[in-house]
């Protein structure tokens, strides 16, 4: 299941910057005939057309305008970092369940119908806490201490469930910010190149190409900002998760010695 939310987010992801490319490229077409049709006189009011551009517009001007190369990379970092936290948002708001409530009804059960009973309650909720419940639920009838033992261990795989694959949502996030600046520092000495071969410091010579190299970098940063935005939510997330299972491992054991006395 988490696969496939995992390809859905890449597929629609990827989907739209297709169309999104395929529209651009419609709408660059027909602006190339447009200008090569009109006079000198309707060329004065260019700017005011490029002033009239949307954000969208302007986003995917500038996106292809920094060249296929570091740009393709750097939003292959963005739709790797999305499918990633989705896949793991999803996955984090299925595991939250109503602690108290499990915890009561755990109690109660154990109360009326013992072990089995709570055992049960646990196999008909979902989520970590339900998890570890049932794991210390199953070994309390031998020892408190193989319940405890239980607890904690199955409490260390329950964490490292909910903190998989986070750990590419930051490998993405220092990526981004590092590949734009590769991509500024290849389009400066492509820039030096062009001044080289010339010979001579004409701004209009190297305005172009420092332009093209620096847009890598606004879109490192863009990507890096993106992807750390849904990484706080996630760790802040998990940290909840697992606050309300250590809670609730405490009072698993405190039901489970008076269940005993």
């Amino acid at each position: 299941m988490k696969r496939l939310f995992s390809i859905l987010a890449i597929a629609g992801i990827m989907a739209f910057g297709t169309v999104s490319a395929n529209n651009y490229a419609a709408t660059a077409s027909m602006a190339t005939t447009t200008v090569a049709s009109v006079t000198q006189d309707d060329e004065t009011m260019a700017p005011a057309a490029d002033d009239e551009l949307g954000f969208h517009q302007e986003l995917k001007k500038r996106f292809i305008e920094g060249g296929p190369g570091f740009m393709g990379i750097v939003l292959l970092c963005l739709i790797l970092g999305l499918a990633i936290a989705i896949e793991r948002i999803i996955f984090l708001n299925l595991s939250t369940t109503n602690t108290k409530k499990l915890v009561q009804n755990v109690e109660d059960a154990l109360q009326s119908g013992g072990i089995e009973a709570a055992k049960e309650v646990c196999r008909n909720t979902k989520g970590p806490v339900a998890s570890i419940y049932y794991q210390g639920l199953d070994r309390a009838d031998h020892d408190l201490d193989a319940a405890e033992k239980a607890v904690v261990a199955y409490g260390g795989v329950q964490m490292g469930q909910l903190e998989k694959n986070v750990s590419w949502i930051s490998l993405f996030i220092a990526l981004a910010p590092m590949l734009g600046f590769m991509g500024t520092v290849i389009g400066m000495i492509q820039a030096f190149d062009k001044i080289e071969a010339a010979g001579d410091m004409n701004p209009s010579l190297v305005a172009g190409g420092i332009k093209v190299a620096l847009l890598t970098t606004v879109f490192g940063l863009i990507v890096a900002i993106i992807l750390q935005v849904f990484y706080n939510y996630i760790i802040a997330k998990i940290d909840s998760i697992v606050n309300d299972m250590e809670d609730a491992s405490i009072t698993l054991m405190d039901m489970l010695v008076r269940y005993k006395r």
